[in-house]
Parts: C-alpha cells; sequence; structure tokens
C-alpha cells in the first residue's frame, strides 16, 4: 500500500504517544518491522517478547508472544492492515491473517514515523470500539507501557 489510510483519532475513544527523538525514521522502521529487533524492545521489561511473527502486507500475521516474570503469557495474533514502508504501519488485533474476523479484539494500534531535524516524530495510537475499552487500556497502563517500550526500542536502535 502506498496511500496513508485516514484514522481519525478520537480522544473519548482513543490513546495517544506523541514523542519527538534524536533517532533515524529508518532505524524506528527497522525496529517495528523486524522480528529478531522487535522482540528486544516491544514488551517493558520485566516482561518479554518471545516470538513474533511478521508478515508486512495488507492481511499478514502481525503475532507477538510476551512473557511475564512469573511466567505468564500474552499470545496475540493479529493483522496488518496497511502499511506505507518506512513511515506508517496499521495493525489490529480484531481481525485475523487474512482480515478473518476473531470475535475477540481489543483494539487497532497506528504508528507514524515522521522525520524531523533532528530525527524522527514517533506518533503511535490504540483506536478503541468505545470508552470502556479505551479506560481498561488506560488502566492497564497504555502510557507508560508505551512509552517505556518506546524508550527501550531507542536505547536499542542506538547500538545498531
Amino acid at each position: 500500500m502506498t496511500a496513508k489510510p485516514h484514522v481519525l483519532f478520537d480522544p473519548a475513544l482513543d490513546l495517544e504517544l506523541r514523542r519527538e527523538v534524536d533517532v533515524s525514521p529508518q532505524l524506528v522502521w527497522r525496529a517495528w518491522t523486524e522480528p529478531e529487533l522487535l522482540m528486544k524492545w516491544f514488551t517493558p521489561a520485566p516482561w518479554r517478547t518471545t516470538a513474533c511473527e511478521l508478515d508486512l502486507r495488507p492481511g499478514g500475521r502481525f503475532r507477538t508472544r510476551m512473557e511475564g516474570p512469573e511466567g505468564e503469557v500474552h499470545d496475540s495474533t493479529g493483522c496488518v492492515l496497511a502499511l506505507v514502508p518506512g513511515s506508517y504501519l496499521l495493525f489490529t488485533d480484531a481481525l485475523g491473517p487474512g482480515f478473518r474476523p476473531l470475535g475477540s479484539g481489543f483494539m487497532t494500534a497506528s504508528v507514524e514515523i515522521t522525520p524531523t531535524d533532528g530525527g524522527t516524530l514517533y506518533v503511535a495510537r490504540a483506536v478503541h470500539k468505545d470508552a470502556e475499552d479505551k479506560a481498561r487500556h488506560e488502566a492497564m497502563g497504555f502510557h507508560q507501557g508505551w512509552s517505556t517500550a518506546f524508550d527501550q526500542l531507542v536505547a536499542m536502535v542506538r547500538g545498531l
């Protein structure tokens, strides 16, 4: 896909993390789209991402397996909805590979990576079906968790 789909952000239903960092957009994109890199930063420590499958095409698999320090496991399979290589990724857990409905979807997420004079403007959004799901995601620690994970991404790409 070459055109970024317009996803309406509604602050009553959705959450956003917006950060500007001094790393290149190419490195941020690689961190999001190369499974071996994504596994190094995606889950806030002490949790770990222990498996990742990415099929970077509309309808392709977006799967992660996260494991907690007490043996907790969260395995999530969704699908890529759209992408603009190097700058935009849209995915959801409401649909599986091939756009097959899962019935258990919680959110659709977008990641926008925009070059700036000093590096990258990073905007990650989680779009929810209703205010209850937004509140549940906030209570799960969206802002702290996604921010911590992004800090881990930045630290990791600085070492590449």
